[in-house]
């Protein structure tokens, strides 16, 4: 046995001896001691969901551990005994009531750190010496500012500052060598959101039958469901996505929605029908365009040993043809979302669906941010990130790509090769704009 959700009678017998993750939530007050029985092999310690405000000074007796989750418990600082732990690098302390975060808690270890919906105000200048850290959640906290010393973290992949209180983003942030995903939506900074492009319709909760869960993110829950406007229409088949309220990982829910509405349509984004209003609890939610079953999810999101990369499937490989297909629909949604003055936030493949044959959507506004219009002429910080976001994704493409042996075919692969190393210049000025890519990648196809 390597890995269980446990009771603390299970615990307290003896008969999790070995495992190497523990997951304990049973309303626990106080750490429990057994624990420690566990040295030999814990590496991954869960103890969301409890009403713990303390871990013992004596944790480092956790010799193997690499991750601890201590997330929805009532912690009002991050513990300082957390950096004596020699093998810790992931710490997440999602929704406690964290107001405080001492130098001496920061590990130059750390290669994730989750501190979103908490109070934090200030973060030390200790946080700089983690040249390992990838990727830091930040939302729904109190900031304004980060400190300049961040511009140690050059490892840094993934950042969420959203529902904050930045009224400005520093310079020196946007230009971190490895900054690819960033979140900035509900903070002062980001710009107002900008109305559809078009008029978008208001649809009733009465007319819609809503159907099986089909999935469900940090937002909200995704619906298979079934439109009638008036009995007099034929019915559609639709997708009902309905909003939790609550700030995310990501940040706002409402920002996200009107991302999707400011979107508007094109033709490798999801897209929206319109506006779902009347729901009893008062519920937001959006209703989309069914996407037909063959596309599926071209990736699954990262997990603890990948971090910030996306995981594909050990046979998953793709012909050049769906390669190029694949990177200009998804260079075009790039280019459609940034004329607009939109950060997708989550370029990611696992938000990603395609089918086999060609094809693909661009989905998940939940990081999404809005930026000045301006930014969409000239010098661009925000679509140098997002090339970047897509340079990754097409060098995982190309990873797996089949190998090709005629010469025309093979000269298009070194190009497209040359094409993903420009997207991940470490300058981002020296980066490609969307628009580039899309002419380059319409040229190389055959």
């Amino acid at each position: 046995m390597t890995t269980t959700t446990a009771t603390l009678d299970a615990l307290r017998s003896g008969e999790l001896k070995g495992i190497t993750r523990l997951d304990l939530t049973c309303d626990l007050q106080e750490f429990p001691r057994e624990i420690f029985e566990l040295a030999d092999s814990l590496e991954v310690l869960n103890l969301s969901g409890n009403s713990l405000s303390a871990l013992p000074d004596d944790l480092p007796r956790l010799g193997k551990l690499r991750v601890i989750f201590c997330s929805e418990n009532r912690f009002t600082q991050l513990p300082e005994v957390l950096s004596s732990c020699p093998q810790l690098e992931m710490v997440g302390f999602k929704a406690n009531s964290i107001r405080e975060v001492a130098a001496a808690a920061i590990s130059p270890r750390l290669r994730w750190l989750i501190l979103t919906d908490n109070q934090v105000s200030t973060l030390p200048d200790s946080i700089g010496s983690c040249t390992r850290l990838q990727k830091l959640m930040l939302a729904g906290n109190q900031l304004a500012v980060l400190p300049e010393a961040m511009r140690g973290c050059v490892g840094l992949e993934l950042l969420r500052i959203s529902a904050n209180r930045f009224k400005v983003l520093p310079e020196w942030l946007l230009q971190l060598p490895r900054l690819t995903w960033l979140a900035f939506g509900g903070n002062p900074v980001s710009a107002a959101p900008r109305p559809p492009s078009a008029a978008v319709a208001r649809l009733q909760w009465a007319d819609i039958e809503l159907g099986e869960k089909l999935g469900e993110g940090a937002s909200g829950v995704i619906h298979k469901a079934h439109w009638q406007p008036s009995p007099l229409e034929a019915g559609h088949p639709v997708a009902v996505k309905l909003f939790k309220g609550a700030v995310t990982s990501d940040g706002f829910p409402a920002e996200e929605m009107a991302a999707c509405l400011a979107a508007g349509n094109h033709a490798h984004l999801i897209g929206v029908i319109g506006e779902l209003t009347g729901h009893p609890a008062g519920t937001s939610g959006l209703v989309m365009p069914w996407v037909d079953p063959e596309f599926r999810n071209l990736a699954a999101p990262p997990n603890l040993a990948t971090c910030t990369r996306d995981i594909y499937g050990n046979d998953q490989r793709f012909s050049l043809a769906l390669v190029l297909d694949l990177a200009k629909g998804l260079a075009a949604a790039g280019e459609h979302l940034h004329a607009r003055g939109i950060s997708h936030g989550d370029f990611y493949a696992h938000n990603v669906l395609y089918q086999p044959a060609g094809g693909c959507f661009l989905g998940d506004f939940g990081a999404a941010s809005f930026y000045p219009p301006q930014l969409s002429e000239g010098a661009n910080p925000f679509e140098a990130l997002e090339v970047r976001a897509f340079g990754c994704l097409l060098g995982e493409l190309l990873e797996r790509s089949e190998a090709e042996t005629e010469p025309e075919q093979d000269e298009r692969l070194q190009s497209l090769k040359a094409l993903q190393l420009r997207c991940m210049a470490p300058v981002a000025a020296s980066r490609p704009r969307f628009a580039e890519l899309v002419a380059t990648l319409e040229a190389l196809r055959p």
